[in-house]
């Protein structure tokens, strides 16, 4: 005897795609009720606003305000476009979608790759010092041979601690795995990861005595907010590079930047900032041991075509009741 056919799915969405994106969306969603919200969110950074059509919705895609999606009692499934998800990550949202059986989602996996090359990328290019290269090329023309050679370090069998250890962190470790380094992470659920040693909150402080490269991954929420801060970076090796892929609010800026001039931070590179764009006055674009780029590290050249699909596989997922790619809740 065949299965039942599912009653066709309201679903709602906020996000702005490319016409062919679009129409990638509308196709594997023609067994459905596709449904778009009047006002497009102009950026994945700002919150939506509440929509009308969305309390006759099952599921929403996009970045939906979150209050609503509280209040909207038919709404069984949201899926926003981001790896971040500060706006419900509230205990109030998570019980609330959890009471009633509702699911969350982000597309974590979509950015985990970039994100992960783009640490690894300037692991590599302090490691080789490229970036002085860079600027002799377009400074002076000198030719600073010794110097770079004998300032030149292998990532071979250094020790990284990854602060936050979700999609981004497991794919870094994948890379990371062929220069037999040392690998150590923190974060809320102690539980072994292969390759990994998992440490709990209470041994940070040695463990940011011993890394030679600290990388933080953490999310915004009300935990995290100046976590790296001077206590923590004071118990820094000194001259241990950092890297900056989580949220601009997790790291005091003003600490970082003392921790940089003291050398205790031997070098840093930052994607993301507590202000964004980062002021053109800001005193990171000038501090000659600190890289900047403008929150590029999870860029793709074909990154709304795989938050789609992503979305698109889910969606089949959540129709035969299977766990989600990415599930929160």
């Amino acid at each position: 005897m065949s299965k039942p056919t599912p009653a066709p799915l309201t679903i709602w969405c906020n996000a702005k795609f490319s016409e062919s994106d679009t129409q990638l969306l509308v196709e594997g969603t023609r067994a459905h009720q596709l449904v778009f919200s009047a006002e497009a969110s102009s950026s994945v950074l700002v919150a939506g606003r509440p929509d009308p059509l969305l309390p006759s919705a099952d599921v929403a895609f996009g970045q939906p305000d979150a209050k609503q999606c509280l209040a909207c009692e038919r709404l069984r499934w949201v899926e926003v476009t981001t790896a971040g998800y500060t706006r419900y990550d509230t205990p109030e949202f998570r019980e609330g979608f959890s009471a009633r059986g509702a699911r969350f989602s982000n597309v974590s996996q979509v950015f985990a790759d970039p994100c992960a090359q783009h640490v690894l990328a300037m692991m590599l290019a302090l490691g080789r010092r490229l970036p002085d290269s860079h600027r002799d090329q377009l400074a002076d023309h000198s030719w600073h041979y010794a110097e770079r050679r004998y300032d030149s370090r292998l990532l071979t069998g250094q020790t990284v601690l990854m602060l936050g250890f979700g999609a981004i962190g497991r794919r870094l470790a994948e890379l990371l795995a062929p220069f037999g380094m040392t690998l150590l992470a923190v974060r809320r659920q102690i539980r072994s990861e292969r390759g990994v040693r998992i440490i709990p909150e209470e041994q940070v402080s040695s463990a940011l005595a011993g890394a030679d490269h600290v990388v933080n991954i953490l999310p915004e929420n009300a935990s995290t907010r100046n976590y790296v801060n001077a206590r923590r970076l004071s118990c820094c090796k000194r001259g241990a590079r950092f890297y900056n892929v989580g949220r601009g609010t997790t790291v005091d800026e003003r600490a970082l930047l003392e921790a940089l001039r003291s050398g205790r931070i031997g070098e840093a590179y930052l994607d993301v900032f507590e202000t964004e764009p980062l002021p053109v006055d800001h005193p990171f674009w000038t501090t000659p041991n600190c890289l900047v780029t403008p929150h590029t590290g999870g860029g793709r050249h074909d990154q709304d075509t795989a938050i789609v699909r992503h979305f698109l596989a889910n969606l089949g997922a959540f129709i035969r009741g299977e766990p989600l790619v990415d599930q929160i809740v």
